[in-house]
């Protein structure tokens, strides 16, 4: 049935689309055929009608084929104040090919569209534009989106979810609900030029571009969660249709999941792996954690464990899939098995306090040794450390964040920086050898604790002394000026992520909030800025950025892991995969 707010939509189009794979911002795929007796609309596309009480039927009309993830698209209908053409909602179906698929009974409303809307976010430019490369890796992640669809309501009701269907995760439902309302204020008016309509659509544009439909209102709001808040919540009333709603404006319309158990107890870091799977490193009770696309936990109570792992504070997956952690107790490196398995522990007097962890293109495993102003490097190939010694030169000190570009060179951000005590960053060669000019200093720096590329190849890092951003060029000039990029709620950042449309992402440790900026270094975040409305997010030193462009963020302070649901745009996981084949011309690709 097709739904405004409790009111059913007589005379809705209703169309079945394929989330497309014919690349990012094409045509979603028209399923609908005329077999039996659909009518087609003036682009050739075919769709039913909904009946009185907000019903339609689709059956013998389409074929489950390749691309197989759908969603229903219902535009138009009277929901009892007139014809409305602005009126379009979304609501995400899965695979055709899961069982009982063509049995399914399917709510659509405003709630659905949200979840639709912010769920595939990162794939969708309008509410019939929502497509993907048609790589393997591609397909995956757009079925694990619709994993976090389920996450956020129920398709058979069109109910937002209080709690996730795992019984571990925090769902934000009375911010569901007052985005729903936000929608129904239009969808339930006369049409497109009524007050309500006109505010929405005015205030949730795509750029300077102001959509005509709900649906694509809603994809609007999830792409810039932080604007025009107010004039958004004020569509809102005491008689608005979803209940319970926010009682007052939030600082910001991102949709933040919170997760807890796996044995998640102080987590430092956090890692996605190629099958969209989130693993973070647990200090706290020396283990490692697993969550499943829709944040159910796979390490059982207690985390994995063995090999070493003793106050693990850096992870990170290698191209086969295994984890590795950087044990700061110890002096050690432990690996695990795609499925948690305890492979080996790693010692040698080239590790002292080792602190940060990367993968080259080779599968060499890179890290920063904290207490001994060095790096170290241990080849896989041949099981055996680079060099009898670490590397001591390019000005390494106390090194913070390591990082490897697309030509392999290794890049190291310096918390103390020397000398000038504000922070710089050395840069090597793939064998080690250090540049000649490193180590590289101004830009801001100060504090340097997070390291990124773009792909420009450009380097970035995030400075938790003065709350702020640096950018240098690849052969090491800084291009960020003497301050550094501000705002944007910057506060103690410690680490971060660059997404697949070069937007660079944040955890604040201090403000307990997510920022975001673009790859010319202004803010997108307000002033506050991405909070989450649970409250959990404390003490965040990593977060992490997976295929289907949700922001995952380690919460150290509260144990636990929060998704921002589609906030960024996909970007390939591993990160090491993005160094390969059939990637590798820069180092953040789409999947």
């Amino acid at each position: 049935m097709v739904h405004g707010g409790q009111n059913p939509i007589t005379g809705a189009h209703v169309y079945l689309y394929a989330v497309n794979d014919v690349g990012y911002g094409g045509a979603s795929l028209s399923l609908l055929t005329s077999a039996t007796g659909n009518p087609a609309d003036t682009n050739g596309n075919y769709y039913v009608t909904t009946d009185a009480n907000g019903n339609f039927t689709v059956t013998g009309d389409y074929t489950c084929a390749s691309p197989s993830h759908y969603y229903v698209y219902a535009i138009g209908g009277n929901s009892g104040s007139g014809a409305n053409s602005a009126a379009g909602l979304m609501a995400s179906l899965g695979s055709c090919t899961l069982p009982n698929f063509s049995s399914l009974f399917v709510t659509v409303n405003e709630v659905s569209t949200i979840a639709t809307a912010y769920a595939f976010a990162g794939y969708a430019a309008d509410a019939t534009h929502i497509s993907s490369s048609n790589t393997a890796l591609a397909g995956k992640d757009v079925n694990n989106a619709s994993f976090t669809v389920a996450n956020l309501e129920t398709l058979g009701t069109g109910v937002a979810l209080a709690t996730t269907p795992a019984g571990n995760g925090t769902v934000p439902k009375s911010e569901i609900n007052t985005l729903a309302n936000i929608l129904a204020a239009c969808v339930n008016s006369s049409g497109p030029t009524s007050t309500p309509c006109t505010t929405l659509l005015s205030n949730a544009k795509n750029g300077g571009a102001t959509p005509t439909d709900t649906a694509t209102a809603a994809i609007n709001i999830a792409h810039n969660p932080g604007a025009n808040i107010s004039n958004l919540f004020g569509l809102q009333t005491a008689s608005s249709p979803f209940q319970s709603d926010l009682s007052s404006a939030p600082n910001d319309f991102t949709i933040a999941i919170t997760y807890t158990g796996g044995g998640v107890e102080d987590p430092y870091a956090i890692a996605i792996d190629n099958s969209g799977n989130v693993w973070t490193a647990n200090e706290g009770n020396n283990s490692i954690s697993e969550f499943n696309t829709a944040g159910s936990p796979l390490s059982g109570s207690s985390g994995y464990t063995g090999e070493g792992i003793n106050a693990p504070i850096s992870i990170a997956v290698d191209d086969s899939g295994n984890v590795w952690t950087t044990n700061n107790v110890g002096n050690s490196l432990s690996e695990f098995s795609p499925t948690g398995s305890p492979v080996s522990e790693y010692t040698n007097s080239m590790l002292d306090g080792p602190w940060a962890i990367a993968f080259d293109a080779s599968g060499n495993v890179w890290v920063t040794n904290a207490a001994g102003s060095s790096i170290s490097e241990y080849l896989t190939a041949t099981s055996s450390w680079s060099s009898n010694s670490p590397i001591t030169t390019g000005g390494v000190d106390e090194p913070a964040s390591i990082g490897v570009d697309v030509l392999g060179n290794v890049w190291v951000v310096n918390d103390d920086g020397g000398a000038s005590g504000l922070g710089s960053i050395s840069e090597f060669t793939s064998s080690g050898t250090a540049y000649s000019g490193s180590p590289y200093s101004g830009g801001g720096l100060s504090g340097a604790s997070g390291i990124g590329f773009d792909a420009s190849g450009n380097v970035w890092a995030a400075n938790s002394g003065n709350n702020s951003l640096s950018e240098f060029s690849s052969a090491g000039s800084p291009l960020s000026g003497t301050s550094g990029y501000t705002g944007g709620g910057l506060s103690q950042p410690q680490s971060m992520a660059i997404d697949g449309a070069g937007n660079l992402w944040m955890p604040n440790f201090a403000c307990n909030c997510v920022s975001e900026f673009n790859s010319n270094g202004a803010a997108v975040s307000n002033s506050n800025g991405y909070e989450e409305l649970i409250g959990s997010l404390s003490g965040s030193y990593d977060l992490a950025i997976d295929g289907s462009g949700n922001v995952w963020v380690a919460n150290s302070n509260v144990n636990s892991i929060t998704e921002f649901i589609g906030a960024a745009t996909p970007v390939v996981t591993p990160l090491v995969a993005n160094l390969k084949s059939p990637y590798g011309l820069q180092a953040v690709n789409k999947p």
